[in-house]
């Protein structure tokens, strides 16, 4: 009876020695949570997928684009940034070509010119946003298209394959190998080209020992065991086809915690070995935490079981943290999203004679085969042995590729087919890229993140530095100017903060031009204005391959050289029309108190009589040789002269309006009020426009700065002749079009038609697409034309 107690009374005391571990594993678990809400308020992910119209390129050709920019979350259209940063960049990180992309409600299109002058070779393709220059360049979208000048000669032949032509990589599964303990072991196998290079090999010790072998599955990956010893070390025999390779392995941890994730269905167990203590699971998707757990590692081992569904689709981060709220293990597990979204295209026949019109179906629709809209694109282009079918498609990016770094070799062949062996190489992808948007070290301080770089939620941002020459320190608190010259005035004011830096934020700024920057010289005359490129200068460390000419192209290449020359040469001005861009004329002051259009009056033969005699909201004052205008109101004279624009450029310096020959200006408007601009206050503005938008022969101050700088693209409209009658079906103009349609902005409402060219040959259909709701998708369908 004794002893029956005394177990009662130790059953009654055990879960008040529990509760301060509970209480304190709890606390563990919510400080982390806390701390990873409060930087994902911060910091705001954004994806961003191109549909380009093909991936292979001649000099003179256009690349034509659509732009998807999306919630890193849920995949849905993201109305956040306003453009787009778009360059084909060559394998020295140089750019060939730029473009600043307009996009509204996160879509958006535009088209580069190829230059003349490229060489033969694998080029970049990548875009990005403001916002994503905050982060790591391997998260800007990137692809790879081929650049072929037919007026270079190829290089010469391959070399011969040697080890120096392979490389491979070790993962360890959860980023260590600790001795004593056995882990799963990921590699990566790749050519020259950065492809998967089929690769089988043995790991041995210092003693040549064999003490594992392995063989790659799919695209030079794999997976293998083992078991290492502390103070041995170990290396990799790796053979390839027709070379051999040695590589060291990762070293080797005294102490410290592995992780191995076994998908046992319905749950993960993530097995976690190390010092006993307590030890702490999270699981996020996409910035979304989908499980927290703390756990005691007990003899060195302890068990976290994750139920599948409680995970997000697509990847989910999986990391092990110990009592001190450091992250010792991580490792990623991919859950294969439903497609919700199938989009239908055909063409109305499958073979076509030249120069005939085609009819092509387009229905997208949700997983119960209902009508749904959706955003798309479309390309239809001959394939031959130059261009070959681009398969990257927005559905595999978006839940694949934009969440992992570097290339993903044919990302379509994890989604086609869910087989075991799919899954296991699904999950050595898996084992061998590493997810890190962010650093947990930057999560856990608790602060919130400072960023370079503003989205630019407006319009485009032009960024610059003030500079005070005599001391060469940068100046703070001092009011800049920036003006587009030109018949539409386009002026902005800014102030820089203590690092010198101006930001001018823009509106429906388009084009190519000018821009005038500087300081009012009246009052801040010690200072000089550098203007700063917006493109990212930050790269991937992803390499691009080697472009290789084989006889085969010849033919194709000059099939397609023809064909370019043609179109520009009948069609030059077809292909360099634009869209108006609907910008917003008004001025930046709004509608004007009243404006003097100078034709309406007898013209003096100078600016002072014409301001002296007609414009009533004015006193015109010389003082020691200098011009000033007092602005009039109902309530008196304003104090100081107003700010003073001339075709959209501030002059500070009255004196060179007065110069101005009164026949160039069109009209003077006038604001009588006090006017707030930015960080500016105005005493009234006086803008003058000239006739031909040239600042009527006013030099400017010396130390402004004036560069060429592009706006926003202009779109481009793509040119496809029309062949609808007899007449214009015999033109004999020649069509050798490679690429009959391009659609940036299509749906499934949409009847969409072109003609056949003078090229026959086989032809392929592209159709991107995106939901409201982030489902994306694509299809591809095929004719012929003889």
């Amino acid at each position: 009876m004794r002893n029956i107690k005394r177990s009662v009374k130790v059953m009654l005391l055990t879960p008040a020695l529990l509760l301060p571990f509970l209480i304190g594993r709890a606390q563990v678990i919510q400080e982390v949570q806390n701390s990873f809400n409060l930087y994902k308020q911060s910091a705001l992910q954004e994806k961003v997928f191109v549909h380009t119209d093909k991936n292979t390129y001649l000099p003179g050709e256009i690349v034509w684009f659509k732009v998807f920019c999306v919630d890193g979350n849920d995949h849905k259209p993201l109305n956040l940034s306003k453009v787009v940063y778009v360059e084909i960049l060559d394998n020295n990180q140089s750019p060939v070509t730029q473009a600043k992309i307009a996009i509204k409600n996160g879509i958006g299109d535009g088209s580069l010119y190829v230059p003349v002058s490229i060489a033969n070779g694998k080029y970049k393709f990548r875009a990005y946003t403001s916002w994503m220059k905050n982060f790591s360049p391997d998260y800007y979208f990137e692809k790879v298209i081929t650049l072929v000048n037919p007026l270079r000669s190829p290089d010469g032949s391959p070399p011969k394959e040697t080890a120096a032509a392979f490389d491979i990589q070790f993962f360890p599964e959860g980023g260590n190998l600790v001795s004593g303990q056995q882990s799963k072991v990921g590699f990566k196998a790749v050519d020259k080209n950065g492809k998967g290079a089929a690769a089988r090999g043995a790991v041995i010790d210092q003693h040549n020992d064999t003490v594992a072998r392995f063989q790659s599955l799919k695209f030079g990956m794999g997976n293998f065991s083992f078991t290492p010893v502390g103070g041995n070390t170990y290396k990799a025999i790796v053979k390839f086809n027709g070379a051999a390779l040695t590589k060291e392995l990762p070293e080797i941890n005294a102490q410290g915690y592995v992780m191995k994730l076994t998908d046992k269905g319905a749950q993960l167990d993530v097995e976690v070995k190390g010092p006993d203590g307590n030890i702490f699971l999270f699981a996020h998707t996409r910035q979304m935490i989908k499980a927290a757990e703390g756990l005691s590692v007990s003899a060195g081992v302890a068990h976290f079981n994750i139920n599948k569904n409680s995970l997000g689709d697509g990847i989910s981060s999986i990391a092990i943290f110990n009592n001190s709220k450091q992250p010792v293990c991580e490792r990623l597990y991919f859950k294969r999203p439903g497609q919700k979204l199938s989009i239908a295209a055909s063409a109305d026949q499958q073979q076509y004679a030249l120069r005939k019109k085609v009819n092509i179906s387009l229905a997208a629709k949700d997983m119960a085969n209902k009508a749904v809209l959706a955003n798309m694109s479309m390309a239809v282009y001959r394939v031959d042995s130059l261009q070959e079918v681009d398969h990257s498609n927005i559905f595999d990016y978006l839940w694949l590729g934009s969440d992992l770094k570097g290339n993903i070799e044919s990302p379509d062949y994890y989604f086609a087919n869910a087989t075991a062996e799919t899954d296991e190489a699904l999950d050595n992808l898996m084992l061998t890229q590493g997810w890190r948007r962010f650093q947990w070290n930057q999560v856990l301080e608790n602060k919130t993140p400072s960023f370079s770089f503003l989205p630019e939620y407006k319009g485009h941002i032009v960024t610059a530095k003030l500079v005070n020459t005599q001391t060469n320190t940068p100046a703070n608190g001092i009011f800049a100017y920036m003006g587009v010259p030109g018949k539409r005035v386009q002026v902005y004011a800014a102030q820089s903060d203590s690092s010198g830096h101006v930001m001018f934020n823009t509106k429906d700024f388009y084009g190519p031009g000018e821009l005038v920057a500087q300081t009012n010289e009246t009052v801040d005359s010690t200072y000089r204005i550098d203007i700063a490129s917006p493109f990212s200068e930050q790269y991937s460390k992803t390499a691009l391959p080697k472009f290789e000419f084989v006889n085969g192209m010849q033919t194709a290449l000059q099939t397609h050289s023809q064909g370019i020359q043609i179109l520009n040469i009948y069609s030059a001005n077809n292909i360099k029309k634009t869209f108006d861009p609907g910008a917003d004329s008004t001025a930046f002051f709004g509608k004007p108190y009243k404006s003097y259009k100078l034709d309406d009056f007898t013209r003096f033969t100078t600016m002072e009589e014409d301001l002296r005699e007609y414009v009533s909201e004015d006193n015109i004052v010389r003082s020691k040789g200098k011009f000033h205008i007092k602005v009039l109101n109902d309530r008196g004279f304003l104090d100081g002269d107003p700010l003073v624009i001339l075709d959209g450029v501030p002059v500070f310096d009255v004196n060179k309006i007065f110069s101005v020959d009164p026949l160039k200006v069109r009209k003077l408007d006038v604001i009588r009020e006090r006017f707030f601009y930015g960080p500016s206050e105005q005493e009234g503005v006086f803008s003058f426009t000239t006739y031909k938008g040239d600042l009527g022969g006013v030099e400017l101050d010396p130390k402004a700065v004036v560069i060429d700088y592009e706006g926003l693209q202009l779109r481009r409209q793509f040119y496809s002749p029309v062949y609808e009658t007899e007449a214009q079906a015999a033109s004999r103009i020649p069509d050798f079009r490679n690429i009959l349609y391009w659609g940036p902005n299509v749906n499934n409402q949409d009847k969409v038609s072109f003609y056949t060219s003078d090229q026959a040959g086989k032809y392929v259909g592209v159709v991107q697409g995106l939901t409201a709701n982030g489902d994306a998708a694509s299809q591809y369908f095929t004719f012929e034309v003889k």
